[in-house]
C-alpha cells in the first residue's frame, strides 16, 4: 500500500499553487449553452478561472509536474527533492565535457533519467490526489483565502502528524546551478508579457483573450477539415474493399449487371 509522506503533500500543494497561478491570468469566458446539455440551455458563460475545466486540468497534471524534480543528495530534509540538476551531477557533467573519464555505477546514458526516488514521489502523489480530490475541490470552489498548503496538508492529509517539513526552506548557495536555473525560469514567465488564452468553446471576455479566441477558431476549422478528409479516405477505402471482395466472390452490384448484360429484345422468350 502506497502512503503519501509529508513531503509529497508539500510538493503537491506547491505545484498546484503554481499551476493555478499560471492559469489564473486570463479573462477567457466559457460558453455553457451547448445543445447536448438541455439543463444548460440559455446559461450565461462563466469565467475560465472559476470553471471546473481549469480545476480538472490542474489536478490531472499536477503529479506529472513532479516528474521534473531531481534528487539533490547534497541537501537535507525535504529540500533534497527539487527541480533542476543537482550540484553533484552538474559537476560530473562538467568533467565529462572536459574529457575526464568518470566511472560510476550508473551508465552515463541514464544520468538524466527519472530516479527511483522521484518515480516513487509521483506514485504517492497519484494516490494522494485521488484520495483528497474533494478536499482540493472544496478549497478551489471556496474563497481560496487560506493557503493551500495549510488547508490541504495541515488540516487534512497530515492532520495529527509531524508537519515540520512543510516549513523547510532551502537557503540558496552561491553558484547553485538548480536554484539559478529555477530563478531564470520564473523571471522568463513573469517577463513574458502576454498571457496565453485558451479557447474552450467560449467567447472572448476582453481584448486580452481575442487573440486566443481567433487562434482557437482556426484550430477548430483545421481539425474539422482534417476530419472531413479522413472521412472521405475512409469511404473510398471501404468502397474499394467492397469492389475487391465482390470480384473475389464473383458478385456484382445491380448497376454493374445492367452495364455488362444487354437488355432482352421484344422477341426474347423468358
Amino acid at each position: 500500500m502506497i502512503i503519501a509522506t509529508p513531503r509529497v503533500c508539500k510538493f503537491v500543494s506547491i505545484e498546484m499553487k503554481s499551476a493555478f497561478e499560471e492559469t489564473g491570468n486570463t479573462k477567457e469566458l466559457i460558453k455553457r449553452n451547448y445543445r447536448f446539455l438541455d439543463d444548460n440551455k440559455g446559461a450565461p458563460p462563466i469565467k475560465y478561472v472559476k470553471s471546473d475545466i481549469r480545476f480538472i486540468e490542474v489536478v490531472e497534471n499536477v503529479c506529472q509536474r513532479l516528474s521534473g524534480y531531481n534528487l539533490h543528495k547534497e541537501r537535507e530534509g525535504s529540500n533534497r527533492f527539487a527541480k533542476g540538476m543537482s550540484e553533484t551531477f552538474s559537476t560530473l557533467h562538467g568533467l565529462v565535457h572536459k574529457g575526464v573519464k568518470v566511472v560510476m555505477d550508473i551508465p552515463y546514458e541514464l544520468w538524466n533519467e527519472t530516479s527511483a526516488e522521484v518515480a516513487d514521489l509521483k506514485k504517492q502523489c497519484d494516490v494522494m490526489v485521488e484520495k483528497y480530490e474533494e478536499v482540493i475541490e472544496d478549497w478551489y470552489k471556496g474563497s481560496q483565502e487560506e493557503d493551500l498548503t495549510t488547508y490541504l496538508c495541515e488540516k487534512h492529509v497530515l492532520k495529527g502528524q509531524d508537519t515540520a517539513c512543510l516549513k523547510e526552506e532551502y537557503s540558496k548557495k552561491k553558484g547553485d546551478v538548480a536554484a539559478i536555473a529555477e530563478d531564470r525560469k520564473k523571471k522568463n514567465k513573469k517577463g513574458g508579457g502576454k498571457t496565453k488564452s485558451k479557447d474552450l468553446g467560449g467567447g472572448g471576455g476582453g481584448g486580452g483573450s481575442e487573440g486566443g479566441r481567433q487562434e482557437g477558431e482556426k484550430t477548430m476549422k483545421k481539425k474539422k477539415k482534417e476530419k472531413v478528409k479522413k472521412k472521405k479516405k475512409k469511404k473510398v477505402k471501404a468502397e474499394k474493399e467492397r469492389v475487391e471482395r465482390e470480384e473475389r466472390e464473383g458478385v456484382s452490384s445491380d448497376e454493374d449487371i445492367q452495364k455488362r448484360v444487354a437488355l432482352p429484345g421484344k422477341n426474347t422468350e423468358l
